[in-house]
């Protein structure tokens, strides 16, 4: 059967192929692999390789992030009135290309002793392409489907190919490094080539294969800021804590990965890249499984469920691998290795049910609003996310005041050691206990939103008549 007789008639919702989200998730490849040097490389590098000061790298990357929460939801309303030929989304997703394309070459080419200024510059820029890019595609993944139970499917495959493209870029540096290619500054720029490569290639795939559902009602004009009424619905207040929270404890996670394991488990940088490329790859595996939970209990509860178990696993991970590898008689990497992957199996948890859960919501808006919302929604999500990676870079600044020195190799003190795995696994775990409760009486149930389907698919018939 082809795409087009899967998809939907009246009452009934559509079925998308496994070749068309194939090809939807490709432009996830690059736009993964650009995401992570974002939040994880990038911090680390300015700070250890090119000299700008651990402080100085904190504080840019959180007042960008800051910036966002303003910048994002402008963006996500001129997208939801844009209607061109090419389609809503598709037409954002190629204008933004190429200024991701040249924000790229400047961040990931830069050599050392390139000041705060050029750092704060070329950011901006990045973060205006990556925003609009990103909350094109989400917003596209939505209208693919107004199913449910499809969606948890189609975020699946979006998820999916994110952590691929994470794998891919985490795998450069191994690479080069092994090769002999180079050093990790090296492989730094190697990552931003492959970056510059495959946006072009990758959006060319989506845009050919991918259809575009025609928008809903456009929303009209609205005064300035008339989208924050949106942060009283019970709905959202929950949806957006819940990522607030994750937003911080991936983000703190990912910002200290290589500082924990080096600095106080002993690791050597290559070591450390492969632990990484390990939860990633647990990640990859996790996905269908938080997918088929989130059928089968309902796309709350499995993210309820999925945030105690990265808690649970977080600590056991930080505090109870050395002990383990103690009690075996060595083999601390294969320990830390085994944990790390417990730990990485809920990582595409947050990522796709709460855009899943997001989908949900913007059909509840459409019925109460009669108008298409559903770039602004995820803008206001993706900012609430941004922002809470970007406090996570703050513990840069708060282990800067501790005492402790990012450069590979320096001497440390134990009271910095302790408070950065205070910071690498207690806080995180605090804040995924947290959401976790904050999911409690998530009012948007499965039931909820076929009572919401029936109700715009009667209006939309009523249009009609």
């Amino acid at each position: 059967m082809t795409d087009a007789a899967q998809t939907s008639t009246a009452g009934s919702a559509p079925r998308r192929s496994n070749g068309v989200l194939a090809a939807f998730s490709a432009a996830c490849l690059p736009y993964a692999a650009l995401g992570l040097p974002i939040y994880v490389t990038l911090p680390e590098f300015y700070a250890s390789h090119v000299g700008v000061s651990l402080g100085a790298v904190g504080v840019i990357f959180l007042v960008i992030r800051l910036a966002d929460i303003f910048v994002d939801p402008a963006l996500g309303m001129v997208i939801d009135r844009t209607h061109s030929r090419f389609g809503r989304y598709r037409l954002w997703m190629g204008i933004a290309a190429p200024v991701l394309m040249l924000a790229v070459a400047m961040l990931f080419m830069v050599r050392p002793g390139a000041g705060p200024g050029y750092l704060a510059l070329w950011l901006i820029v990045l973060s205006l392409g990556f925003s609009v890019s990103t909350l094109s595609q989400v917003s596209w993944a939505a209208a693919l489907s107004p199913d449910y139970n499809q969606r948890s499917r189609i975020y699946g495959w979006w998820q999916t190919a994110n952590i691929i493209g994470v794998l891919t870029v985490l795998m450069i540096p191994v690479l080069v490094q092994s090769m002999g290619w180079g050093d990790y500054a090296e492989a730094v720029r190697w990552q931003g080539w492959f970056i510059i490569v495959a946006l072009p290639l990758s959006l060319a795939v989506t845009f050919a294969f991918t259809p575009e559902p025609a928008a809903g009602p456009p929303a009209g004009a609205a005064p300035r800021f008339a989208y924050l009424k949106l942060f009283r619905l019970p709905v959202m207040k929950r949806l957006l804590a819940s990522d607030l929270l994750l937003g911080v404890s991936r983000g703190v996670v990912g910002a200290l990965f290589f500082y924990f394991f080096e600095a106080v488990q002993g690791f050597e940088r290559s070591q450390t890249s492969i632990l990484l490329l390990v939860y990633f790859v647990a990640g990859l595996a996790g996905a269908p499984v938080w997918s088929f939970l989130a059928v089968k209990l309902g796309k709350h509860r499995a993210l309820t469920i999925a945030c105690v178990y990265f808690a649970v696993t977080l600590l056991a991970a930080s505090f109870g691998a050395p002990w383990l590898a103690g009690l075996i008689g060595g083999g601390q990497m294969m320990v830390a290795g085994a944990m790390v992957a417990l730990v990485g199996l809920a990582f595409a948890s947050g990522d796709l049910l709460l855009r899943a859960m997001m989908a949900d919501v913007s059909d509840q808006v459409r019925l109460q609003e009669g108008a298409d919302r559903t770039g602004l929604l995820f803008s206001i999500l993706t900012a609430t996310s941004k922002l809470g990676y970007a406090a996570s870079v703050l513990t840069f600044t708060a282990l800067q005041f501790a005492g402790f020195d990012p450069a590979r190799g320096g001497a440390n003190s134990d009271a910095a050691l302790v408070w950065l795995q205070i910071l690498f696994a207690v806080l995180p775990a605090l804040c995924l206990m947290a959401a976790a409760l904050v999911l409690r009486g998530y009012p948007l149930t499965r039931e909820r939103h076929a009572e919401i389907r029936a109700a715009l698919e009667a209006a939309g018939a009523a249009r009609q008549a």
